[in-house]
């Protein structure tokens, strides 16, 4: 088949633009005649507070890409829209909102000739706008089908429209390199990713124990001024430090390296690929029972499990954790993923949707 997958890729960074160029490679190992129209530019800057693009590749840049997308130019919207009229099915790569006016352009372009499918990370974000659902519920009603990452987000899916939704677990896209890990316990822990609300780092600063440390590094969606200020209040300021920034993937082992496990205190979760990148470094993850979290934790043998919201919860599971032995016991558990049989499902479901 021609495909023609339309989403962020090499320079744009993060979970999405990897799933995306991974995805592409996939097809094209299925034999798949694969093209990626890309983005030269995909948001206002206002819109996206982060660093958007890299200069150096997280993974093999997919060659059959195109990037003449801007978030400025509706003509370019509908040109690719007409380009992509020969395909044998267009996938949408949905991880906002903001997306869907350029691609209900893209839609216009390609008129009803030619199958397409909403590749949805997240159907709505998780700090929503009340312009969200509206859009979504557009761009869903325009589509052919919808793809989802997990049940709760398809049942989300279901309620903005009739189209027919399937569900596949979002499969690993993890970096090459691991941390080379030497034996002790170092008696800190790391927060690592995007910094939202959602993800509760301010349930974690107040769950931290007396003398365990914490490294904090990823981009601030906002709020870096309210958590350093929260850090003071807290009297955190010799054993939590805040590394504001996107992480290069070269400099990801060295943090995983110098961490006795990885916490995700997320209030509220869909997909995520942290716990796999936990484990595919060494080490366990203390996470709450949210989303796919869950899922990728086995409570005892490779991290913990706690409720979301309750930081007394939160730090009992840490004191548990730092337990004697219970370090190196939980550390033995862990064991890196096999991408393979995920993205086997993922792609057969993809392809049938």
């Amino acid at each position: 088949m021609r495909i023609a997958i339309v989403g962020p890729t090499y320079p744009y960074k993060g979970g999405g633009a990897q799933h995306t160029t991974e995805l592409a490679h996939r097809l094209a190992a299925h034999g798949h005649d694969v093209v990626i129209e890309s983005w030269r530019a995909q948001y206002p800057s206002f819109l996206y507070p982060g660093q958007q693009t890299i200069s150096a590749p997280e993974g093999t840049p997919f060659p059959g890409t195109r990037r003449d997308l801007d978030w400025r130019r509706p003509d370019g919207w509908v040109a690719c829209g007409r380009r992509l009229r020969s395909a044998d099915l267009v996938i949408l790569t949905v991880l906002s909102p903001v997306q869907v006016p350029a691609y209900l352009g893209i839609l216009f372009g390609i008129g009803r000739r030619t199958p397409t499918v909403a590749l949805c990370h997240n159907v709505l974000p998780h700090e929503r706008k009340p312009y969200d659902r509206p859009l979504m519920k557009a761009l869903l009603n325009r589509v052919d089908s919808v793809l989802t990452h997990s049940d709760q987000q398809a049942a989300l899916a279901r309620s903005l429209t009739d189209r027919r939704v399937s569900v596949a677990g979002l499969p690993p896209h993890l970096p090459a390199t691991k941390a080379a890990r030497q034996a002790g316990v170092r008696d800190r822990l790391l927060f690592f990713g995007m910094v939202r609300p959602y993800k509760g780092l301010d349930l974690l600063l107040r769950a931290l124990p007396e003398g365990v440390g914490l490294t904090v590094a990823g981009e601030f969606w906002g709020g870096l001024q309210e958590t350093e200020t929260l850090v003071t209040e807290l009297g955190l300021g010799d054993r939590v430090e805040l590394r504001p920034g996107y992480v290069a993937a070269e400099d990801v082992p060295g943090l995983f390296a110098e961490a006795d496990a990885l916490v995700l205190p997320y209030r509220s979760a869909t997909a995520s690929q942290n716990v796999w990148l936990g484990h595919e470094n060494g080490v366990p993850v203390i996470a709450t029972r949210v989303g796919a979290l869950a899922e990728h934790v086995t409570d005892g043998v490779d991290g913990l499990l706690v409720e979301p919201g309750d930081v007394a919860a939160l730090r009992r599971a840490i004191e548990r954790f730092y337990a004697s032995g219970e370090p190196e016991r939980l550390r033995s558990g862990v064991k890196a993923v096999d991408p393979e049989p995920f993205w086997a499902v993922y792609v057969a479901t993809l392809l049938a949707s």
